[in-house]
């Protein structure tokens, strides 16, 4: 093992990340190469580790693009202020000065309205294309429904 992996943590391979995420070993790779996810520690033989928390990371990547829909763009921007969010929730509990700690839950606000935003913005788009599709399935009926009278005629 290399020297800056702890041999007692639990961490894993490429290969079984990807069995476990369901996100290809290429995938992997190119969420690193983009900056979606830090480079993972490596072996003496150059082999990627991944720790518990990076496998917490791309499970929620995988969970932000299919869920929502979010362009990977869109989903480094959420993760991002979801830590932003983390960093702002520890300086909060590390003190105690009531201005300073207003200042924090403005921003914590802020992030989390963006984030609102960004969702809002993917459910209406969903929600558009569920209708167009709900039309699209009445039309057939109607069409049927004519059909059937030409027939019948």
């Amino acid at each position: 093992m290399a020297k800056d992996v702890p041999t007692d943590a639990p961490y894993l391979r490429i290969d079984q990340v990807a069995a476990r995420t369901g996100l290809t070993k290429r995938t992997l790779r190119y969420y690193e190469e983009i900056g979606l996810l830090a480079p993972p520690a490596r072996t003496d033989g150059n082999y990627r580790l991944y720790s518990p928390a990076d496998v917490a990371r791309l499970e929620r990547v995988r969970e932000l693009k299919e869920a929502l829909g979010l362009t990977l763009a869109e989903i480094n921007e959420m993760i991002q202020t979801e830590e932003e969010r983390d960093d702002i929730r520890a300086a909060f509990r590390a003190t105690h000065d009531p201005a300073a700690r207003q200042a924090q839950l403005e921003r914590a606000e802020a992030i989390t309205r963006q984030q609102i935003e960004l969702v809002e913005r993917k459910l209406h788009t969903l929600a558009s294309t569920r209708d167009a599709l709900r039309e699209r399935l009445a039309r057939y009926s109607a069409l049927r429904t004519e059909l059937a009278a030409e027939t019948s005629s």
